[in-house]
């Protein structure tokens, strides 16, 4: 007789029985599951004729016999129960339940499969260490991101800005419990005020994490001293016009206020020198303010300056020829001045003279006041130029015709009588004046 664990039939043999287990064959899968998930373990029999099915745990424990629990453990559930299937579940799983899980087919011989059951450990939340608030520019910094409890052990990377940084240290250790790792990097480089607000992120990827890595981040501050720009109102700057001069500090902290200085000493004429805050407005420009202005920014960290060398230029003016018309008895003069001054809408047209500020004011208008000046004395000048001219060409009628007649005469009275100029002759003469 054939116990009921084997597949027997009746034949012609001496002993009378044959058993036979052909076609049965228990097929099992490893399983891979998270800490503190559920696994489900399957046994598939192509092949059965009523052959008992059971399931056994690392530490050879029978956990199931086809439907009948072995083990008194809360977590192991019955999932289905066949002559073709035995599926059990072990929920809330932990490290402990790694290992390999054995099905058994009782056939003879009996006939097992083999499934390993990995659990992952989960790393923990990644810490940054080893920043303090503020850093001083220059100065070496070194970040430490480190976590627990990874199986296997976590992959560390690092990034500014979303941007990686290739160039870290990494080390692993295991832990007391000799399943899980705790690994650590340490980011090392030296503070520079780029690095003012970045944001530094520790990125922790793990197979259990399912894409979705653990992420620290730290935003940097970092302190350094100040850079400073000067701009100018004014690309052109001439004499009468007002330029306002802009010092632009960057630093941290932010430097406040600045200091203008002129050749190296204060300001000379804080009338027309006005500071407002970074900027320095000078009015009514004129060659003594030519020179060098220098601004001066500092914070607790240092102090940084910068100059700015002023030209005041001569205002610019086009005088063009005059013409004059001549008469015989008139003088009319006509005379056409074009003058040109600059204006601020015309910064533009001297941009490549000085590359130093943009454009300027205008000024009071002296050059138009000079220019009239100019054509009247100009004009008055012509007038009696024309008009001597025109006096001597005419002066000897007066010289050569009062004695004429007169060289015949035989005596004084009788010369009178027949001079030209006599009264007798006086009707004829006539004098015009122009």
């Amino acid at each position: 007789t054939c116990l009921n664990y084997f597949s027997c039939s009746f034949s012609n043999v001496p002993d009378g029985f044959h058993c036979s287990s052909q076609g049965q064959f228990p097929l099992t899968q490893n399983v891979t599951v998270v800490e503190g998930g559920t696994a489900n373990l399957t046994c598939r029999v192509d092949q059965n004729d009523n052959t008992s099915l059971q399931w056994s745990n690392p530490a050879q424990q029978t956990l199931y016999f086809d439907d009948k629990k072995a083990l008194r453990d809360n977590r192991i559930e019955l999932v289905r129960a066949s002559w073709h299937e035995l599926s059990i579940s072990v929920s809330d799983v932990s490290l402990s339940d790694e290992g390999q899980y054995t099905c058994s087919l009782f056939t003879m011989p009996v006939k097992t499969s083999k499934a390993f059951l990995t659990v992952l450990g989960v790393p923990e939340k990644p810490q940054i260490s080893g920043f303090t608030s503020p850093v001083m520019e220059g100065e070496r910094m070194q970040l430490t991101c480190k976590t627990s409890g990874s199986k296997p052990a976590a992959d560390i990377r690092w990034f500014k800005n979303d941007k990686e940084i290739k160039d870290v240290k990494y080390l692993k250790e295991e832990d007391a419990n000799r399943r899980t790792f705790t690994v650590s990097s340490t980011l090392d480089f030296r503070a520079d005020r780029s690095d003012d607000g970045v944001v530094v992120s520790c990125r922790v990827d793990h197979e259990s994490l399912n894409s979705t890595p653990q992420i620290a981040r730290q935003v940097l501050e970092i302190h350094y001293t100040p850079s400073v720009k000067i701009i100018s109102s004014s690309s052109w700057p001439e004499e009468g016009q007002s330029i306002v001069l802009t010092c632009e500090s960057k630093g941290k902290p932010l430097p406040e206020p600045v200091l203008w200085t002129k050749d190296g000493g204060e300001l000379p004429d804080p009338e027309r020198m006005v500071v407002n805050g970074r900027d320095l407005r000078i009015s009514f420009l004129n060659k003594t303010d030519n020179g060098t202005y220098r601004c001066e920014a500092t914070n607790p960290i240092g102090q940084n300056s910068t100059e700015y060398v002023l030209i005041v230029h001569d205002v610019s003016n086009t005088l063009l020829p005059t013409t004059v018309i001549p008469s015989l008895t008139t003088a009319t003069v006509t005379t056409t001045v074009a003058l040109t001054t600059s204006t601020a809408t015309s910064a533009t047209a001297f941009s490549t003279r000085d590359p130093n500020a943009l454009a300027g004011q205008t000024g009071p208008d002296h050059a138009l006041i000079g220019g009239i000046v100019a054509v009247v004395v100009f004009v008055t000048l012509c007038s009696i130029i024309l008009l001597g001219r025109y006096l001597a060409r005419h002066k000897g009628t007066y010289l050569t015709n009062e004695a004429k007649g007169a060289e015949d005469a035989p005596d004084a009275d009788t010369a009178i009588i027949n001079a030209e100029g006599s009264q007798v002759n006086a009707e004829e003469k006539k004098e015009y004046f122009i």
